[in-house]
């Protein structure tokens, strides 16, 4: 039997929570104790009634749900949680540490086992943890895209959709893995003129059929990059190399030689971002300006609806989190696509891309 602690996420607009009472009720069944932080599920719209009656502890503060044999999260660990964790802790949640030394050397330290969600994968290659939230911000970034090119908001005033005897607007989307096949789909519905790239030819096979031919797919490379990027309207950044810093497609140059007003959305912003002007920025504050162009970069996009993001990630990760209570850190062996997932344990960075991006730890 092992206890769970689930803590109230503190990262800025976060509202979304590590588990249900749905999935307390499936740990509890199965003999193991859960406390949740008080409040924790409010911002997702589960009051600490519904969790007391599916069987869990309601506790006061953050040290109590963290001092847990499994601490299950949704965002990486803040600043003041980092003291929190002890080499007993096994911590689960989103850590996208390649782009946060600060953060990974604080883990390190910690001695904890920190299993990040993005880095579970299947032998197929498929990231099942990192799905459910890639389908909510890829839709998202086409939402807020839109929003954001109104002229109130800053935008150059242009509907993505167009109207009859007026162009569509031009939606350019850097990567087409799910977030970027995700955004595709709600700018093709809103009418709007859709360019994909990728450097994966198969994949870009699979979304003419997937998208019925209605978005203009290109082989990824800087010349491609260049004439696409300075053309667009909404320029949605999509690129994911798994664990890792995400590459710089777009430079300076570029984003200063596209249309005044236009927008820039970095969904890759969690791994460091894929354009060179991208900065972290928050759903309290989700915009600024770089030579004229509208920026967001906001890491936690599916925050912003977080009870449909809260089930659709427990959904995905309570298979995994049933697996660890039960377990502990032999799940880790006997599931290697969980074992995939590992990036920290005592004290030592794991995961080879993690490694990479920080080869001096």
């Amino acid at each position: 039997m092992a206890s769970i602690g689930v803590p109230k996420e503190i990262k800025n607009q976060e509202f979304r929570v590590g588990l249900t009472p749905a999935g307390v009720a499936s740990l509890v069944q199965q003999g193991h104790r859960v406390k949740v932080e008080t409040s924790a599920g409010l911002g997702a719209g589960f009051s600490d009634q519904e969790y007391l009656s599916a069987g869990a502890e309601i506790v006061s503060s953050a040290q109590g749900a963290f001092a847990q044999d499994l601490v299950v999260k949704v965002k990486e660990p803040q600043p003041s949680e980092y003291d929190l964790l002890s080499a007993n802790s096994i911590l689960f949640t989103y850590l996208h540490l390649a782009a946060d030394r600060q953060m990974t050397e604080a883990l390190m330290r910690s001695q904890a086992c920190c299993i990040g969600y993005e880095t579970v994968q299947t032998e197929t290659g498929q990231l099942p943890l990192l799905a459910p939230m890639s389908l909510i911000a890829g839709r998202l970034a086409t939402q807020y895209g839109a929003h954001f090119l109104t002229k109130q908001q800053g935008g150059r005033g242009v509907l993505l959709g167009g109207i009859g005897g007026v162009s569509a607007g031009h939606v350019v989307i850097l990567g087409g893995g799910v977030v970027g096949t995700e955004a595709a789909k709600v700018a093709l519905g809103m009418g709007a003129r859709v360019t994909i790239l990728d450097i994966n030819l198969q994949r870009l096979s699979e979304l003419s059929t997937l998208l019925q031919g209605k978005a203009e797919l290109l082989y990824s490379q800087p010349a491609t990059i260049a004439k696409t990027v300075t053309e667009a309207d909404l320029l949605i950044g999509a690129v994911l190399v798994t664990g890792a810093k995400a590459p710089i497609l777009v430079t300076p140059e570029l984003i200063r030689e596209m249309p005044q007003g236009a927008v820039v959305i970095d969904v890759a912003v969690d791994q460091g971002g894929c354009i060179a002007t991208s900065k972290v920025t928050s759903h309290a504050q989700p915009t600024y300006f770089y030579d004229g162009i509208l920026h967001c970069g906001i890491p936690n996009l599916p925050g912003a609806v977080p009870r449909t993001a809260t089930q659709a990630l427990v959904n995905a990760t309570l298979p995994y989190v049933l697996a660890l209570a039960q377990w502990g850190r032999e799940a880790l062996l006997r599931d290697q696509t969980l074992a995939k997932g590992l990036n920290i344990d005592q004290g030592k960075l794991v995961h080879p891309a993690v490694r990479q991006a920080f080869p001096d730890l």
